[in-house]
């Protein structure tokens, strides 16, 4: 298991104290009458994932207002094909033009497998191919983000009339993985594709999701997020740290002019480290402690 797939299923925790019991990440950030929950999400789950907690609920009903990364909810068909269009494919060169013989030799029989051919994803740019490859083997095994926890508590949170905020667009999104040079879209896709070879195809997401689930700090850690600064640093400082620090700068200054209870719900991977969510707002003097 590497970062590679972090990103897609969003896993990586921050060791900062022991959980009060086996569950996914949930910090508490306070700062004078102002209380900020941070939950580390999984974007896509399986059908069968059992992971709100009590704990979780009673911090979601203290909440008026409610943060995610992206409406999710606007993801729909139509406007993505727009969005990839746009920013994900290259019409002057194709991905065998960019890849070296290696990366070739590894995507062909991968593509061969979900019945697709070089020459359908040929003008796709490296990240896009990266991001569909990485969701691949969890989609396979019935995951959807439609089941993740960032859509169904998207939806709670609209269902229960709460204010709900994002920090980014979709086409935000999109645009951070388009701005990375090419050298660091072809690492990311190479770096997929190592991880998907034949001899690690015998992979299966559950146990991801269920370390998750369970709070398995001892193999889910800040590994993921340490491995990916050290193999793309600049993929880990557009997707991560910048991100980070934006999203920080964003809730402090939402908590110092508005008091109250907000939560956070985004990526478990942005809550890693030193460079994390909580470490950040811990910084800026928030008592920070994690609660499961």
């Amino acid at each position: 298991m590497g970062w590679r797939s972090a990103i897609a299923g969003a896993i990586a925790w921050l060791c900062v104290a022991a959980p009060a019991a086996a569950a996914p990440a949930l910090w508490v950030a306070r700062n004078g009458d102002s209380t900020i929950y941070l939950f580390g999400t999984m974007h896509a789950l399986s059908p069968d994932a059992a992971w709100r907690t009590r704990l979780y609920d009673r911090a979601y009903a203290e909440a008026t207002t409610v943060w995610f990364e992206a409406d999710l909810d606007g993801a729909d068909p139509t406007t993505m094909r727009s969005l990839l269009a746009h920013y994900g494919v290259d019409p002057e060169r194709t991905l065998a033009q960019k890849l070296g013989p290696r990366e070739l030799a590894a995507l062909q029989p991968i593509l061969a497998e979900g019945h697709t051919s070089l020459a359908a994803v040929g003008h796709l740019r490296p990240w896009v191919a990266a991001l569909m490859l990485s969701m691949q083997p969890m989609l396979a095994k019935g995951a959807s983000v439609e089941r993740g926890a960032d859509l169904t508590l998207t939806h709670d949170a609209k269902g229960a009339a709460k204010t709900v905020r994002t920090f980014e667009t979709l086409e935000q999104q999109v645009a951070m993985f388009a701005g990375l040079s090419e050298p660091a879209e072809v690492a990311y896709l190479s770096d997929v594709l190592t991880e998907q070879a034949p001899h690690l195809a015998l992979r299966r997401p559950e146990p991801l999701e269920k370390a998750w689930i369970a709070g398995d700090l001892a193999r889910l850690g800040p590994r993921l997020a340490g491995a990916m600064k050290h193999d793309n640093p600049e993929l880990y400082d557009a997707l991560i740290r910048r991100r980070n620090q934006a999203w920080a700068s964003a809730l402090d200054r939402e908590i110092r002019t508005t008091a109250g209870v907000e939560m956070v719900n985004v990526g478990a991977l942005h809550m890693v480290g030193p460079e994390g969510l909580p470490a950040l707002l811990q910084a800026r003097g928030y008592r920070v402690e994690r609660l499961q």
